[in-house]
């Protein structure tokens, strides 16, 4: 029997598929050449001094806060939601995922504006809030809540996705074992998808640290109060072009321990 190899020969594809290699070289230096425009610039030798400034101090204590307190938020409020779309079917279900991963597209001052509009003193909710004594524009909280808007689909994607491909089987056969709800949840299903929610959590983080756009619009930019880390590279650019290159450059070796961090998580081979 004569059989067939699907497969021709290398030189029978001809060499149009090289013609990929120079527009990916092309494609590679868009990344790479801004990064090493902003390295070559930044006046490294007063690094010490940026840092020790006060407002660059704050600025950075506050953006751990915020960073940190979105995450919690995320997770506290992303997960569950992340549960109930992956493990349940009812009507409107995709709307519900589209509208929490809206954030992700949608124009980060829109993002703000669209708070501002809901929990600002004038807003949809501000008579209420005024009524129990809650401000919530223009102070770190708005911060916080700007941070977890944007930064929540993340986290919640991710963990849906995990929960999807978690297997079902070993879940009922805790359940048979007579184990409860909560400890299937402890014992089985999160050390499953630990890998995806630890990736999922970072991204989170990452997109909390470099938030701008919703931040500026619903919580302002003020000192020591909700001026982050973007937020004082933006003030710098008006006055000091090297300090914001400089703190810059601070979030840009911040990003890069994150990806660091989580190689081979991201991306499954």
């Amino acid at each position: 029997m004569t059989t067939h190899n699907s497969n021709p020969p290398a030189r029978a594809q001809g060499w149009g598929h090289y013609l990929l290699i120079p527009l990916a070289l092309l494609g590679l230096a868009l990344f790479v050449i801004p990064l090493l425009g902003l390295i070559a610039r930044a006046p490294i030798a007063e690094l010490g001094v940026v840092l020790r400034s006060p407002a660059v101090g704050a600025a950075l204590r506050l953006s751990a806060v915020v960073s940190v307190a979105a995450v919690g938020l995320s997770l506290v409020l992303g997960f569950p939601i992340a549960w109930v779309l992956a493990r349940f079917e009812f009507p409107g279900r995709r709307l519900i995922r589209a509208v929490v991963a809206l954030p992700m597209v949608l124009p980060p001052v829109v993002a703000g504006v669209a708070l501002l509009t809901a929990l600002g003193r004038r807003g949809l909710l501000g008579p209420l809030l005024e009524s129990l004594g809650i401000e919530l524009a223009f102070t770190t909280t708005a911060a916080i809540l700007a941070a977890t808007f944007v930064a929540a689909p993340f986290l919640i994607i991710a963990c849906e996705a995990a929960l999807e491909n978690v297997d079902r089987e070993l879940e009922d056969a805790a359940a048979t074992l007579g184990a409860t709800r909560l400890r299937i949840l402890w014992t089985v299903t999160l050390p499953a998808i630990w890998p995806s929610l630890l990736a999922g959590l970072a991204l989170c983080w990452a997109r909390a640290l470099g938030e701008f756009g919703a931040t500026i619009t619903f919580a302002g930019n003020f000192r020591g109060r909700t001026q982050t880390m973007p937020l004082a590279v933006y003030e710098a650019l008006q006055t000091d072009h090297e300090g914001a290159l400089l703190l810059s450059l601070i979030m840009l070796a911040i990003s890069l321990a994150i990806l660091f961090a989580l190689r081979g998580k991201l991306v499954r081979r």
